[in-house]
């Protein structure tokens, strides 16, 4: 016969698969501080010149593309005033740590959002959970444009972003 208390201890947690989505969110969130601090003291920010939400997901593939993406950067002031006469070589360096920075964030999104779908549409969401599931996401997008808003800063007549943005 099992007792009341092994027989709590054996029932399936019925919001496991949300904690260890939560919980999994959460590291990937710290794995995003520790590549935004390494894209910070390498300089990167700045390395990739444009904002291109969906397609910016593909980094550059051939030695056109990566022409390219340099060309581009070497027309902002930071190339001229800090960097001038870096290389090729040099320039995939901190372009890495970015284009790594910002695929974060998009995983980030992309772990929250289809998650949630299926847990939404399964019942598996408390509700009184619901909202602050909703404002998280909207919080999280909102962090990638205050990103690209700082980024912009830095490209046009300063080598940083500007803090008092």
């Amino acid at each position: 016969m099992v007792s009341a208390t092994q027989a709590r201890e054996t029932a399936v947690d019925p919001h496991r698969a949300l904690r260890w989505w939560l919980y999994s969110l959460c590291l990937l969130i710290f794995i995003m501080v520790l590549v935004g601090g390494a894209t910070r003291l390498t300089d990167s920010g700045l390395s990739i010149t444009e904002w291109k939400p969906l397609l910016g997901i593909i980094p550059p593939l051939s030695d056109a593309d990566w022409q390219d993406a340099f060309t581009k950067y070497q027309q902002i002031p930071e190339y001229h005033m800090v960097n001038k006469g870096m290389s090729l070589e040099a320039f995939k360096f901190i372009y890495w740590w970015e284009w790594s920075h910002r695929f974060l964030g998009r995983a980030i999104g992309f772990a929250f959002l289809i998650p949630f779908l299926i847990f939404w549409a399964k019942g598996m969401i408390p509700r009184a959970f619901m909202p602050r599931l909703i404002v998280m996401f909207v919080l999280g997008g909102l962090q990638g444009v205050l990103g690209w808003y700082m980024v912009k800063s830095g490209l046009v007549d300063r080598v940083d972003v500007s803090q008092y943005r």
